[in-house]
């Protein structure tokens, strides 16, 4: 069998991806959504017991029976279930544990079942990246068990294993590459334009779920709950992991060719802005920067004119009131840096925590991030840069192995010459490589950012296995 090279504008698709997805695996999404909108309006707090296990038991059967809509369902499931969370919140009264936002990590863990049977021998098959991270998770995790408590070592222990599990079971399903592809790219198309919308939305009007929920949580890096003075986080849990799929959803709606990938870009760019996260409009840039020197010089220029096109769509939006005055301040902040807060704290937490980060040798364990209050109920302790919440959390000892199996991964991956005509690898490898840049500013390996971070990593790596393997049929 041969193949093509793709482009902008087309990609050479297979009988396999023109196939309609099976009807049960609708009908079960459907299902759902109805007792998920019927349960949140009229079952009050027993919406989020409902909500858990009607989600777990979909994802069961999806993941059995329709892995590609398994994968919609978790990144669907991460981008609404905040909002959904704050719904409840809002008729049936806040609750502060958010114990109902298990039902992300629980649905994508379910993907250890395919991790664990496969992880053991899968490296001579690429999968040693995800080993040395896995060895480096489960040392954080015995040390948290010691050094904090069972609890706290096991919720912190979602953020960890989450994205390297979920990225593996991207990567074992490299024969199916094409269809993935295509999927990844609808999902964060229609993330985008969902999302985008209603950020913008919240913007204006600050609804009253969401200003009721900002009221309850005494946040105060949300911004003030009323309108035009909010810090956008869409349907998500907050600016940071809605910034970072925006940024993802972004640099993906290069590679498509739908018509709506143009209001998509519009919503999407505006919202991406009054998140006010300047370290990931930054890191958007690199995203850029690095999408445009993997692709051929054809494509290349296929690519300005779609920039150009969404610059046009995008640039008066953020010049029209009531937008334009909350962007520009933000935008001036870049430029007067040593009289800026959130610079100057970043600067003290590396001043005062780099050497105790870089002489803790055993770590103090994942769960250090998190405390219980007086009234048991969880806190997270925010730390803001990815590289000392490492060693400060897997002590040198974890952190060899984690971050080697990242900077192996990120290495490989940019080995590959495929990226120079799939451009939806080169997409995936450019949000990879932004993602990893936001580290020293921000926790980006855990969590939805580390799904992205770790996810997009493992998509090029079962994108060049695929394309080896149509080189070469006798590869195994």
């Amino acid at each position: 069998m041969t193949y093509r090279q793709a482009n902008l504008t087309s990609y050479a698709t297979t009988s396999s991806e023109q196939q309609q997805p099976p009807l049960l695996g609708w009908l079960a999404i459907v299902g759902l959504v109805l007792v998920v909108v019927v349960s949140t309006f009229a079952a009050g707090a027993a919406a989020r017991p409902i909500y858990i296990v009607s989600t777990l038991g979909v994802g069961i059967f999806l993941y059995l029976r329709y892995p590609l809509l398994y994968i919609g369902l978790v990144w669907w499931m991460w981008f609404l279930t905040p909002f959904i969370s704050r719904l409840i919140d809002y008729r049936s009264g806040f609750d502060a544990s958010r114990f109902i936002l298990v039902s992300q990590y629980l649905v994508t863990l379910l993907t250890l079942h395919t991790t664990l049977k496969n992880l053991p021998q899968s490296s001579r098959k690429g999968g040693m990246p995800f080993i040395l991270a896995f060895l480096g998770v489960f040392y954080g995790f015995l040390i948290g068990f010691v050094k904090t408590t069972p609890f706290t070592a096991a919720r912190g222990m979602l953020d960890w294993l989450t994205p390297i599990s979920f990225a593996f079971f991207i990567f074992i399903k490299w024969r199916e590459y094409p269809q993935y592809r295509q999927s990844m790219i609808r999902i964060f198309l229609w993330g985008v334009l969902v999302t985008g919308i209603y950020g913008v939305f919240q913007f204006v009007t600050a609804p009253e779920w969401d200003r009721y929920w900002l009221e309850s949580t005494k946040l105060k890096s949300f911004g003030d709950p009323e309108p035009l003075k909010i810090r956008v986080w869409s349907t998500m849990a907050s600016p940071g992991p809605f910034a970072s799929m925006m940024m993802t959803g972004l640099l993906l709606l290069f590679t498509s060719t739908e018509f709506m990938r143009i209001p998509a870009a519009a919503a999407g760019y505006l919202a991406f802005l009054l998140t006010m996260v300047r370290t990931l409009w930054g890191c958007w840039f690199v995203g850029v920067l690095t999408l445009l020197s993997s692709l051929k010089p054809k494509i290349q220029m296929r690519l300005m004119v779609t920039v150009l096109v969404m610059a046009i769509c995008v640039v008066p939006l953020t010049t029209m009131e009531p937008f334009s005055e909350a962007i520009a301040t933000r935008l001036e902040t870049l430029s007067n840096l040593e009289k800026d807060n959130s610079a100057q704290v970043r600067q003290e937490i590396y001043r005062d925590g780099f050497t105790k980060a870089m002489t803790n040798i055993l770590g103090n364990g994942i769960g250090n991030t998190f405390i219980v209050n007086e009234k048991g109920v969880l806190e997270p302790i925010v730390i803001d840069s990815g590289i000392l919440d490492m060693f400060f959390t897997l002590g040198w000892f974890g952190a060899i192995f984690y971050l080697g199996g990242l900077i192996l991964l990120l290495f490989q991956v940019f080995q590959f010459t495929e990226p120079s005509f799939d451009p939806f690898m080169a997409a995936a490898r450019a949000i990879a490589l932004a993602s990893f840049a936001s580290l020293p500013l921000g926790s980006a390996m855990l969590g939805v950012s580390g799904m992205m971070l770790w996810g997009f990593l493992a998509i090029v790596l079962a994108g060049h296995k695929y394309y080896v393997k149509q080189r070469n049929p006798g590869i195994n």
